[in-house]
């Protein structure tokens, strides 16, 4: 502790000037138990956070988790680049920051510091989890110096996210009666869907929450309704006959956190191509960014077309003005509940399009052999070739999970490119050089 107290005497020396009025959100980590073998500690603390977002009532019900991911890496980013000094920061930007300070050290204290703010009741976890990070790193003036940069940094962008409008009661919600409204779903039937309130939280990245809005689903008489409404009848109904083996398994094996899965698969990326801990930060920085943004951008849309999900239309298909749309009052969803939000778009869509268009322009390429567990199916493993096959699995999983229809899928698809290619395109860019003539 005694380090640590002598880096907070450190701060004074550093000069913050904010350069972008957005912020990114990183996920927390709970500590978990540190391997014998080091690993890259931005990689260490992503699996802190998973472990935090994972534990039973961590989580406020009313904060959406991608907050977290992308303060604590947001955080990470700006002060480890402001050793690297190889790209844009993301918000924060240090002067008389020595280039020899340890960046292992800055991204360490930055991640626990933002940690231990948004979840104090695992203060102690996370301070122990910090020992042991930073035993791995050499002592000495440039750990000292890195400490205080990271801690410097957090404190920033912790006070430019405290007023960002997450902390707000959700909007009471009043369910619609006519065919294609929201309603509660069976079988829990919950009295008010989550995040009423999300679309109005500060964007990171975004110039607001509408920035990408789609447009309307199509009309509950329309070929392009009756299509897919069929096809998640069929498919996505408890112990369907239609559904094949792997199918069924698909739509079980992806009814988790979807985040979570991305996160993990960037990290089996970034363990493959033994990336550097400046290269980790900005890969897992624009991957958070990205994905909270996504949520804010996808609840801003299925609160504004409010569209029933399949449980409901399926169970209501007689009364939908539609003859190709035969009802079925038994019907439920083979994962049993729905997701209390309305259907359209698919959060799953937009969280894995963007997720995998942020690793692909990150490594520049799309192939890469990778192995996926799940959240929710102990013991169960599926193997991809591609980042993009990957995430088109987790996609149509909404399907066979009853979850939702194509075209709640192919618009989320669309939504999450979009909010992908613009914060790759306009944050966190590399620093253009002139040229000395030399």
């Amino acid at each position: 502790m005694t380090k640590i107290s002598t880096a907070l005497a450190l701060l004074c020396g550093f000069f913050l000037l904010p350069v972008c009025s957005s912020f990114a959100a990183p996920a927390h980590q709970a500590a978990g138990n540190s391997s014998a073998q080091p690993v890259n500690p931005v990689i260490q603390w992503n699996r802190n956070l998973l472990v935090i977002v994972r534990t039973p009532g961590a989580q406020s019900p009313t904060v959406h988790a991608t907050r977290s991911f992308a303060i604590m890496h947001a955080a990470i980013y700006d002060a480890v680049n402001a050793i690297d000094r190889t790209h844009q920061p993301y918000l924060i930007r240090l002067t008389g920051v020595p280039r020899s300070a340890s960046q292992d050290a800055a991204a360490v204290a930055a991640a626990h510091q933002v940690l231990v703010a948004l979840y104090p009741a695992f203060k102690t976890a996370l301070d122990l989890e910090l020992q042991q990070s930073l035993a791995q790193i050499p002592d000495g003036q440039d750990k000292i110096e890195g400490i205080g940069i990271g801690q410097t940094v957090a404190d920033s962008i912790l006070a430019v996210r405290s007023n960002d409008g997450s902390n707000a009661n959700p909007i009471p919600y009043v369910f619609g009666t006519a065919p294609g409204d929201y309603q509660s779903t069976p079988p829990n039937f919950v009295a008010q869907p989550q995040f009423t309130h999300w679309s109005r939280v500060t964007p990171f990245a975004l110039q607001g929450a509408n920035q990408f809005r789609p447009g309307p689903p199509p009309l509950l008489t329309s070929d392009a309704y009756s299509d897919a409404f069929n096809q998640v009848k069929s498919l996505g109904i408890a112990g369907s006959t239609t559904a094949t083996p792997d199918e069924t398994v698909i739509g079980r094996f992806w009814n988790g956190a979807i985040q979570n899965y991305w996160n993990e698969i960037s990290q089996t990326a970034s363990l493959a191509h033994s990336l550097t801990t400046a290269q980790n930060a900005r890969l897992f920085a624009l991957l958070n960014l990205s994905l909270a943004d996504d949520v804010i951008a996808f609840y801003d849309a299925k609160y504004t077309y409010n569209l029933w999900r399949p449980v409901t239309a399926i169970r209501a298909g007689d009364t939908d003005d539609n003859p190709e749309t035969v009802g079925d009052p038994n019907w439920l969803p083979e994962v049993g509940k729905t997701a209390p939000d309305p259907s359209y778009p698919g959060a799953h869509a937009v969280i894995s399009a963007a997720a995998a268009d942020v690793l692909i322009s990150f490594f520049e390429r799309d192939h890469f052999e990778l192995n996926v567990t799940s959240e929710v199916l102990s013991g169960v493993e599926r193997s991809f070739t591609s980042f993009s096959s990957a995430a088109e699995e987790a996609t149509l999983s909404r399907i066979f999970a009853g979850q939702h229809f194509r075209f709640d899928l192919t618009t989320g698809q669309r939504l999450g490119r979009e909010v992908a290619d613009f914060v790759v395109d306009n944050f966190l860019t590399p620093v253009q050089r002139k040229d000395d003539g030399r």
